[in-house]
């Protein structure tokens, strides 16, 4: 198992997906660096994977501040002297027509789900180039695979990161970097809870109530992924439920 005494910098790591994969990974042997904005929460995930008997630190993180990731692969650098992988996973979403939607909502998303993830590779090349190896990650969607009503700027946040990871790959062919792109479809998690409109809203809950898999099930893809021999790179996950259509 290769995941053994590797080190993860995970980006929203408080819940959902990101929570998952931090508990999946330190109980496969990898030292975990966790970010989110709710410190809380962050803080109860590193008591119980200690108790559990892993390895984990946590700062506080928006990945909206380029500053806030230099300062998590930092921690990581600083806490288990390297940093082999990162996992960009922070992400918002307000789902809404473009006729009835708001600038400051696409903004917000632009900013998380865009550029946060440029700040996150922009932090961690510096030291995988140094080190020689390392893995970027990033939780895409199916919402850039399938456009639908409401979802107009939410997938193309998500269709321009695949742009970006897919010229990261192709910029990375040295055989240093390994690039994953991971597109979860109806997963249970909090992310459509912040949606204004409180209809909208309880439809998509609705939704994720009836189809959603569970966060774990991702995870296991993310650690799939990163369980490869150094010379082969899973560049595309589709995680869905089964009855998605």
């Amino acid at each position: 198992m290769s995941i053994t005494g590797k080190v993860v910098a995970i980006t929203g790591a408080s819940s959902g997906i990101g929570e998952a994969t931090a508990r999946e990974l330190a109980a496969r042997g990898a030292a975990v660096v966790l970010g989110a904005r709710r410190t809380d929460r962050l803080d109860r995930l590193v008591d119980e994977i200690a108790t559990a008997g892993g390895r984990a630190r946590s700062l506080r993180v928006d990945v909206t501040e380029p500053g806030d990731l230099e300062a998590l692969v930092a921690a990581a650098v600083d806490g288990f002297g390297r940093l082999d992988v990162l996992v960009n996973n922070a992400g918002t979403t307000t789902l809404a027509t473009l006729a009835e939607g708001e600038p400051t909502s696409w903004s917000a998303m632009i900013d998380v789900n865009v550029k946060g993830v440029l700040h996150g590779i922009a932090a961690a090349l510096p030291v995988f180039r140094r080190q020689g190896s390392g893995h970027v990650v990033t939780v895409v969607s199916t919402s850039g695979l399938k456009i639908v009503p409401t979802q107009a700027v939410y997938a193309g946040t998500k269709n321009a990161v695949r742009t970006i990871m897919e010229a990261l790959r192709q910029e990375s062919t040295d055989g240093l970097l390994r690039t994953t792109s991971i597109s979860p479809g109806y997963v249970r998690t909090e992310l459509v809870d912040s949606i204004a409109d409180p209809t909208t809203r309880r439809a998509a809950q609705e939704a994720m109530a009836d189809l959603g898999i569970a966060p774990a099930a991702v995870a296991r893809a993310i650690a799939f992924a990163i369980d490869q021999p150094d010379d082969v790179e899973i560049g595309d996950l589709t995680i869905r439920p089964a009855r998605q259509g």
